[in-house]
């Protein structure tokens, strides 16, 4: 019964190791999907303040058309 408990304990902890070691396989080096999703991301955000910007300037537009029809 002593044995049994040892191979046991011997085959679980070999697992354990095996698992924590990856079996060997390789892992990139660079994720290159996470990569391409933060630079598009990184495009919409400035195609974002670009709209933000224009939309902007035609609030400032219409603002000194509307002071120059006060005066």
């Amino acid at each position: 019964m002593k044995n049994a408990l040892k191979i046991g304990f011997l085959a679980l902890a070999l697992g354990v190791f095996a698992a924590s070691c990856g079996g060997g396989s390789s892992t990139p080096a660079e994720d290159t999907t996470a990569t391409q999703t933060i630079d598009s991301a990184a495009a919409t955000v400035d195609s974002a303040a670009a709209t933000v910007d224009s939309a902007a300037a035609v609030v400032d537009s219409a603002k000194a058309a509307v002071d120059s029809t006060k005066k």
